[in-house]
């Protein structure tokens, strides 16, 4: 709606109108009615709301505050994401502590790394190494890390006590994790600018869809 660009579902957010007249943000796809979809990233979100593009895709006098409905979409696709966390140990595709990672990091079992945005920087180089080492020498892509949570929250996501390492493992979840994940990029980074050892994380793809 921001670009006027036909884009990939995966890498937009859909909103649509509550029973009260207000715009919320449709995270999880299951909320009826008429929806209309943005590029998930804050300065596109930013632009709708700016041009009035809500009012016309939605047919209604609306327009949301700009601050207010995107912290509500960033809190969603954390969320979302938490979520995926919770399902993907329940599948049985998902490590966690640094010895459970490290276990699986040495198998090439992992796909995506999970690392505290407020864990310390020596267990997560550590495991970082010894995931990348494993997975190229494997001929699998680089595991990417998603730093975007406390260790706490990871903790309650997995039902466990604080948690600072996990990994998911390769397997259907994956995908899906991924796509979440560069949804929740366009909000808040998954690389915290304040780890030390930000630069030496792989970097994740563009977000953009096919056009």
């Amino acid at each position: 709606m921001a670009s006027g660009e036909t884009r990939d579902p995966d890498v937009m957010v859909r909103y649509v109108l509550s029973p009260d007249g207000e715009v919320v943000a449709d995270v999880f796809g299951k909320l009826p009615g008429r929806g209309v979809w943005v590029s998930a990233d804050e300065a596109s979100l930013r632009k709708a709301v700016k041009t009035g593009g809500f009012a016309r895709g939605l047919k209604a006098k609306v327009k949301p505050d700009a601050d207010a409905l995107m912290v509500q979409t960033r809190d969603g696709l954390r969320r979302q994401m938490l979520r995926h966390l919770t399902m993907a140990r329940k599948a049985g595709r998902l490590a966690f502590g640094e010895v459970g990672v490290r276990e699986a990091a040495a198998r090439g079992d992992v796909a995506l790394r999970i690392e505290a945005s407020d864990g310390a920087d020596k267990g997560r180089g550590k495991l970082r190494t010894l995931s990348l080492a494993t997975a190229r020498e494997l001929d699998r892509p680089d595991p990417l890390a998603i730093g975007a949570f406390s260790a706490a929250e990871i903790g309650e996501a997995l039902g466990r006590e604080p948690v600072v390492h996990a990994a998911i493992l390769f397997g259907p979840v994956v995908a899906q994790i991924k796509q979440a994940a560069q949804r929740l990029a366009g909000f808040t980074p998954l690389i915290p600018a304040d780890w030390p050892d930000a630069k030496h994380e792989p970097s994740w793809p563009d977000r953009k869809g096919p056009e």
